[in-house]
């Protein structure tokens, strides 16, 4: 078991690279920070010199691969690290210099079980993409088809390991030592979802199931494609699928030049962001520039699926409302969902939660998304949780952290898109499907058709309890009881017309 000494080294070896890189600072000066938080970042800068603006993208980077991907998930978390921390985080790249190649084919050999060349014709030793956690080559199968192959870097889940277990460590005594505000923060729940985030990141069949998952739903969006998976070449360290032959989001002039039709495809873009979140809820949680593409026929793919996000219906449907509710201004409703979902402790007043969400959402209303400040509507919407005692939810988080970087892609295809006026008609027409009258009828049919499922065991028991006349009894569990014999009902006979007749009133009521 790793001793606290070393946990505290650690710590201390990384608080000097960020230090170097002022993204100390803010912890510093927060009144907030608890003494011993401030005492030990003290420590950590001392006799470094201090730049002035941070640069906290850049310490992660430094570090290693695990805070690299630890910077990503807090870049959702500008309650915790503050807004322009946050922002700054939203630039990290998620790139380090690629694994030689004798140890990636080694790795590909040993997890597929078989020597590479029996597994493809061609197979590129430099790489088309190095990241942290895997890099990517291009291939051609044996039997012809052109792939790409993503690896896990050697070595790598040790590596998470070592700094999953530190990084747990300090959030429980962060939380334990760090007050009120810490508790609310809840670090410990940050930490345990980024080491749920990053299990899935470094297990490539999931991030493969993933693929095929989302590509089966986004069926009902024929712009939006998802790659085949290669499953006989596919493995927990190693993942095949299709490659793709398209122009990545992030260079406009390039979309221009091939004849693209920019608003197209961020109309396309938004539209499949909000099915995913929405109607599905599994959405694909890092679609940055690098990971879209334009391909030539006007479609939008997608590619890297280790980071998705999973709503339950319930979520989705107070989330539709949210949105709904912020789009034409129905603050109050909005309000009431946040108190029913239990969103903002009982104590607070509703009024004045609604008051304080017309002043986020109505200087934004009806404006061009080039004119919103998305980081200022951020800043105010945490403002809010702290002042409401707001609890952390650590999946709405990372939709919210989604839905900016979506927002920020669809805005530089379409500097006048309006985010709001594309999301309402189908939030609209989504909301008439999942609470109107055809909803409810749907509801209430599946309702009575489980009741009915479970009349031929409820009949059982009721005969095995309550016999015919003349049948024998059950047998008591206690001792020997004089018992009056009573007429017993026709219980089969009642159960059975009632069950009918429910049903046949139910689906009467419905077709009416």
């Amino acid at each position: 078991m790793t001793t606290a000494v070393t946990h505290l080294w650690r710590l201390l070896k990384w608080g000097r690279t960020l230090a170097r890189h002022g993204a100390l600072q803010g912890i510093e000066r927060d009144p907030l920070t608890p003494p011993a938080v401030r005492r030990l970042v003290k420590l950590a800068r001392f006799g470094t010199r201090q730049p002035e603006e941070p640069d906290y993208a850049h310490a992660l980077q430094a570090i290693g691969p695990a805070a690299i991907k630890l910077g990503q998930a807090l870049a959702t978390r500008p309650d915790l690290v503050g807004e322009k921390a946050a922002h700054n985080l939203l630039t990290l790249q998620d790139s380090l210099p690629p694994a030689p190649f004798p140890l990636i084919r080694e790795a590909v050999e040993k997890a597929l079980e078989a020597p590479l060349d029996k597994l493809f014709l061609e197979f590129d030793e430099v790489p088309v993409g190095a990241a942290s956690i895997a890099q990517v080559h291009r291939a051609v199968t044996i039997e012809g088809r052109q792939v790409a192959v993503k690896v896990l870097r050697p070595g790598i889940e040790e590596e998470f390991a070592t700094a999953l277990e530190t990084y747990e460590w300090a959030a429980a005594h962060l939380e334990t030592h760090g007050g009120d505000e810490a508790v609310r923060l809840r670090p410990q729940m940050v930490i345990a979802h980024f080491r749920q985030w990053t299990r899935r990141e470094l297990d490539l069949n999931r991030e493969a199931a993933s693929a095929s998952e989302l590509k089966q739903n986004m069926v009902a969006e024929p712009g939006f494609y998802v790659p085949d998976i290669d499953w006989k070449r596919t493995s927990r360290r190693v993942m095949t699928l299709e490659w793709l032959d398209g122009i990545k989001l992030s260079k406009r002039a390039e979309l221009i030049a091939a004849g693209h039709d920019l608003r197209s495809l961020a109309a396309i873009l938004v539209r499949a962001f909000l099915r995913q979140a929405v109607i599905d809820g599994f959405f694909h949680a890092d679609l940055h520039q690098g990971n879209l593409f334009a391909l030539a026929d006007g479609r939008i793919a997608a590619i890297d699926f280790g980071i998705m996000g999973r709503i339950d219906r319930r979520a989705r449907l107070w989330l539709a409302e949210i949105l709904y509710g912020l789009i034409t201004g129905n603050y109050e409703r909005v309000a009431e969902i946040h108190f029913e979902a239990q969103y903002v402790p009982r104590h607070h007043n509703i009024a004045e939660f609604t008051t304080a969400l017309r002043a986020v959402g109505e200087p934004i209303r009806g404006l061009p998304v080039k004119e919103i400040s998305v980081g200022r509507m951020l800043e105010g919407l945490f403002t809010i949780t702290r002042d409401f005692d707001m609890p952390t939810q650590p999946h709405l988080l990372l939709l919210q952290k989604t839905m900016v970087m979506e927002e920020g892609v669809a805005t530089f295809l379409d500097p006048d898109i309006n985010m709001w006026e594309s999301a309402e008609p189908f939030l609209r027409e989504w909301i008439r499907s999942e609470l109107g009258p055809e909803a409810y009828a749907a509801d209430r049919i599946i309702h009575w058709t489980r009741a009915l499922k479970k009349l031929p065991d409820l009949i059982d028991r009721i005969d095995h309890y309550f016999p015919a006349p003349g049948a024998a009894p059950p047998p008591l569990p206690t001792a020997q009881v004089e018992v009056t014999e009573l007429p017993k009902p026709r219980w089969r006979d009642f159960l059975l017309a009632a069950g009918g007749a429910a049903a046949g009133a139910a689906v009467v009521f419905f077709l009416i």
